[in-house]
């Protein structure tokens, strides 16, 4: 009872699991992982909120409320949650038929939307629908990440070059653009840009115990001041409004709610495979596992709440998740604290943001990109053959050059097809006994040619026999029988065979019914608990023939061999199983007696 109940409280409150793991140690990496996140996310935040549509202080509301909600109660340690790009557009997309952008009427339409998509989210997670993450495959993870990374770095090049960029512009038209005006390159916002990024990637290579992102930026400020480049083109954060995120109120009319139900539910969406797709990108790097129902719940709890604090819907970033991770946070408090200095900045030193270059913001998450591409991975991924390598690539493209909701769709539509083809051709493997090994051990006649046995076959499937791989079985068992017509016996090792459906167990009926026809049998051996009570369950056993079920594979041999036809084993020279070797000699004693019975009978 003890046990019961510990385990419902962890399961309400996240964060008790790992809240044993803070020290000092963490605490100080944490605080440094927040400062960085909350330095981060000023400028984001703000361009965030404007592609929503929404007043430029709502991202910053939203950056504040939303992590440490998510934190407390998702399950992974570096996930930072807040606004994002793909929801900004999609919020943008769903609310601007309705109402004028950056009026009264929008922000009160975003925030419901917000609501109505965390209710959503929290009721899959209370409905233990994260297993519905596990049909994203790593394939699927890697590809995505890779994806978001070179997305991320298209992104910033417009503040690493300083070339300005028409509005909603896309990946291939961006590099278009950037091509034909590079020769508009600001060198001053290159200077900011490119020094910045060089001191990250020093410090990471010389110091990388150090908050090097941070340290950078500051570099990267003062040369701004030094080259006086606010009157060069250089953008600047500017000044940030002194105030916490307000309480606000969703409209929870019938008519607001229905208008927004479809929109909502793809926010929803959206945000729950944004962030459990982070998540479990970060977690491949940092060896943790991802509960999904949890981080369900988290995200869910996130917008549920922050709609009542000005916050409008969020979602894990790529960005501040993956700078998060880079500079040592070790527990979700680093999210928190993010959040708490984003409010302490907005509250104490607004101002001084104001000489914050963006350039210098630029070049530190131009870094964050390249960590996020998973090399490693990719090279394996590729080696391990063309199914894998294809949805990688497919899913990176899509995510290239389609919605980002779309690419992880597609990815995950496609892993299901190469896995249904897969599970739709059980392996079927040739056995024999190796006349060499001791214990005449039944062998892959792939790998080792033998002698066969010209009236018994013996096959083993590896494999569930679904509606799925019916087909597949029935054909290779026929073009098996007009391979060798002879061996009309058939026993199939079925300990491999660790699921089965009616169509499968009609598919071994049908088969057996076949074989009688022709003057032999089927039989099976092995079978796995599951698998023999449900055969039982629907009379296939009973009509296939309790007594050509077998436990062992050996049982099975010797109760066959009574079976098959004896005049052909008295004169067979291949002697393939014990119980020919046994026959034969049988066999040589009684022509030796009967040779020696034959004078005495004279």
């Amino acid at each position: 009872m003890t046990a019961l109940i510990r385990f419902t409280v962890r399961n309400l409150f996240p964060f008790l699991t790992w809240w044993p793991m803070v020290t000092r140690d963490t605490l100080r990496a944490d605080l440094i992982a927040g400062l960085t996140g909350a330095v981060i996310v000023l400028p984001q935040g703000v361009a965030f909120a404007m592609i929503a549509g929404l007043p430029p202080e709502y991202g910053l509301y939203t950056a504040i409320i939303t992590p440490v909600i998510a934190a407390l109660f998702g399950s992974s340690r570096h996930l930072v949650s807040g606004p994002t790009t793909a929801i900004s557009i999609v919020i943008f997309a769903a609310i601007s038929p309705l109402a004028t952008a950056g009026s009264a009427d929008f922000v009160r339409l975003a925030l419901t939307l917000t609501f109505l998509a965390g209710a959503a989210q929290l009721a899959f997670g209370m409905a233990r629908l994260g297993s519905l993450v596990n049909f994203v495959s790593h394939s699927v993870v890697v590809g995505f990440t890779a994806g978001a990374a070179v997305l991320i770095a298209t992104s910033q090049m417009k503040h690493f070059l300083g070339i300005p960029l028409p509005s909603g512009t896309d990946f291939l038209h961006t590099w278009m653009h950037l091509g034909a005006n590079l020769e508009d390159t600001n060198f001053y916002v290159l200077a900011v840009a490119g020094v910045t990024l060089i001191s990250a990637i020093l410090f990471r290579k010389f110091k990388p115990r150090w908050p090097g992102m941070l340290f950078a930026m500051i570099i990267g400020s003062l040369l701004c001041l030094a080259l006086d480049g606010a009157q060069h083109g250089v953008k600047l954060v500017g000044q940030l409004p002194a105030q916490l995120p307000p309480l606000s109120a969703p409209d929870f009319s019938l008519a607001t709610i229905k208008s927004l139900a479809p929109s909502a539910l793809a926010v929803a969406l959206l945000g729950l495979i944004e962030a459990v797709s982070i998540a479990r990108s970060i977690g491949t790097r940092s060896h943790q596992r991802i509960d999904g129902n949890q981080e369900f719940i988290g995200q869910g709890l996130s917008n549920v709440v922050g709609s009542f604090f000005s916050s409008y819907a969020g979602s894990g970033s790529f960005t501040r998740s993956g700078i998060n991770f880079q500079v040592g946070a070790q527990t979700p408090l680093a999210a928190v604290f993010a959040a708490g200095m984003l409010g302490m900045i907005l509250l104490t030193i607004a101002p001084l943001t104001a000489y914050l270059p963006i350039p210098a913001m630029g070049g530190v998450i131009l870094l964050v990109a390249y960590n996020l591409v998973d090399f490693h991975h990719i090279h394996k991924l590729f080696r391990l053959g063309a199914s894998e390598a294809s949805v990688l690539a497919t899913t990176f493209l899509a995510t290239l050059f389609l919605e980002l909701e779309f690419a992880i769709y597609l990815g995950v539509f496609l892993s299901l097809v190469l896995y249904l083809n897969r599970t739709s051709k059980p392996r079927i493997v040739e056995l024999l006994p190796d006349p060499y090994d001791d214990k005449r051990k039944l062998t892959d006649i792939a790998h080792k040619p033998l002698t066969a046995c010209p009236q018994m076959k013996v096959l083993r499937i590896d494999g569930s026999l679904f509606f799925g791989a019916v087909n597949h079985i029935a054909e290779r068992l026929q073009r098996l029988g007009e391979e060798s017509p002879h061996q009309r016996h058939i026993l199939i090792i079925a300990d491999g065979i660790n699921f089965i459906d009616a169509a499968g167990a009609e598919a071994l009926i049908a088969e057996a019914h076949r074989r009688r026809k022709l003057g032999g049998d089927l039989y099976l051996s092995g079978l796995k608990e599951p698998v023999r009570d449900f055969l039982a369950r629907g009379g296939f056993l009973d009509e296939l023939g309790q007594d050509h079920v077998f436990a062992s594979k050996y049982d099975a041999l010797a109760d066959i061999f009574e079976r098959i036809d004896r005049p052909t084993c008295n004169n067979c020279a291949a002697r393939v199983f014990l119980e020919c070797q046994v026959l034969q000699q049988r066999n040589r004693k009684l022509t030796q007696s009967s040779v020696t019975d034959a004078p005495a009978a004279a």
